[in-house]
């Protein structure tokens, strides 16, 4: 059966690249090719700026009602809601997450369409006392104009949906960029962007690598702002490139997060969260719970009960009933993960469950690890000091408060962290000590759209979601205005 090929969309048109290349896409829990997509380069990512360029130039929908992009971003939610089963499905099928998974992931997408119609009408300025009394001083919010965003393939929609909901809710235009591993969502959420009718070139879709599509928006001096997740490695080139136009960047990168388990945690609920935050979307998580520092005092208990829950985690094909992990993104992201692992062994840390390909049965077809700890962890190990991006989980021992909040900060990530403990003073206590942009106490992992997402130190710059994400896609203006003007006489009389 010959597959059809699917589209780009740009100034509100769907077409092919203009080389006429094409990319296959593959399912990974079973390596077979099961969908098609144009392959677009820099000409390609040159005519969805100028379409942006002209929309956004042309003013109509920056410089119109809040209120009517606000009622656009509405129906697009209820639209996403609609198809709920068909975009997880395709998600499942081309990411390798359980269906499950992805069917949160376009609720969650809606619900953040819904936050930032809320947000459309409200960007506030401020007003200034200043020394002249005759001078009205102000500030107001404007949208900073193109902005191109590039997505990793973890999240396909809802990394999108970051950064798509504030930018056009704050009057941008925009162009995307997906993962060219995991194309599909991106093309369904342009399909429903086209039906519940955004103006033409406000929105494009552009499908292609990150060295030339992504090099292109970052360089081009018509996109004016680039919003990106990815890896640290491709965040440089990303910030390298934006450099030389000086355009303003937004950079969600890796992480190595870790969670502190004292040994006054409530202990079921702490085990429960360890395994949650490290193997859910099958560990291809930034913010995963990759490190788990547990109090000596706890650590032979902790290991046997959490080695107890990642056995009962059930591997197969994400549209599966049971399934709890998929397979990972594609056959050379599995190949890294399993390559960590083999460095783990080397260096000296002791498998406790797991260590290597899945291949039983069905499982030989996929790209399938095995969910798997680690024990007896250095600092100096590899597998701690890097970020796998698989299901794979280091755990190392404290005795003492300080030494737990060294080992925490021990890395040149600063993403997410977690603590466990019922003594909430000491719990906010080691929270303010470390060097993460998300943290949580007695949980980890959930994601609001209220509240600001981004990290510290190389994990990234600016903030996502929330209002401060709203602020990522403005620009703030100063106005002055004099209200009984008359002349300075600085040069003398004017005649």
């Amino acid at each position: 059966m010959e597959i059809e090929t699917q589209k780009m969309f740009i100034n509100g048109e769907w077409v092919y690249a203009a080389s006429g290349k094409t990319k296959d896409v593959i399912n990974p829990a079973t390596g077979e090719v099961f969908a098609r997509v144009t392959r677009g380069d820099r000409e390609d990512a040159r005519r969805a700026i100028k379409a942006a360029r002209e929309a956004f130039d042309e003013g109509s929908w920056s410089d119109g009602p809040a209120t009517d992009r606000a009622a656009l971003l509405i129906k697009f939610a209820d639209e996403m809601e609609a198809r709920v089963d068909e975009i997880a499905r395709i998600e499942s099928m081309n990411n390798g997450k359980t269906v499950t998974e992805a069917s949160y992931d376009v609720y969650d997408s809606a619900a953040c369409l819904r936050y930032y119609a809320g947000i459309c009408t409200k960007p506030s300025g401020q007003t200034y006392n200043v020394p002249s009394p005759d001078v009205h001083a102000m500030t107001i919010r404007e949208p900073i104009g193109v902005v191109g965003m590039i997505v990793a393939w973890n999240f396909p929609i809802s990394l999108a949906m970051w950064k798509l909901a504030p930018a056009l809710a704050a009057g941008n235009t925009i162009i995307l960029k997906p993962a060219s591993a995991t194309p599909l969502s991106a093309i369904k959420l342009f399909e429903i962007m086209e039906h519940v009718g955004f103006p033409k070139g406000v929105v494009n879709l552009v499908l292609g690598g990150g060295s030339d599509v992504g090099d292109e928006l970052a360089k081009n001096t018509d996109v004016d702002k680039i919003a990106f997740t990815g890896s640290i490695e491709a965040g440089q080139s990303v910030m390298r490139a934006a450099a030389t136009n000086i355009k303003g960047i937004c950079l969600e990168l890796g992480g190595k997060s870790p969670i502190v388990v004292f040994d006054d945690a409530d202990f079921e609920n702490a085990v429960d969260y360890a395994a949650f935050g490290m193997f859910y979307n099958q560990g291809e998580v930034c913010s995963a719970s990759s490190r788990i520092i547990i109090q000596d005092t706890i650590y032979d208990k902790f290991v046997k009960a959490l080695v107890k829950v990642t056995k009962q985690i059930k591997l197969g094909n994400g549209l599966d009933e049971g399934v709890t992990m998929g397979p990972l993104v594609t056959k050379e992201h599995m190949e890294k993960v399993l390559a960590y692992i083999e460095k783990g062994k080397e260096e000296g840390a002791k498998v406790l469950v797991g260590g290597g390909r899945a291949t039983e049965g069905e499982l030989a077809k996929g790209y399938f690890v095995q969910p798997t700890i680690f024990g007896d962890c250095t600092p100096d190990m590899t597998i701690v000091q890097e970020e796998i991006f698989g299901p794979v989980l280091c755990l190392q021992k404290f005795h003492t408060e300080k030494e737990a909040i060294e080992l925490a900060n021990g890395t040149t990530y600063g993403l997410a962290a977690g603590v466990f403990s019922k003594d909430i003073g000491k719990a906010l206590r080691v929270v303010k000590k470390i060097r993460a942009g998300i943290t949580w106490v007695n949980e980890f992992g959930p994601v609001y759209n209220e509240a600001p997402w981004g990290g510290y130190k190389q994990s990234g710059i600016g903030r996502e979601l929330g209002t401060y994400g709203f602020d990522e896609f403005t620009e703030i203006k100063q106005v002055n205005v004099l209200l009984k003007p008359e002349p300075t006489g600085w040069f003398g009389p004017v005649d």
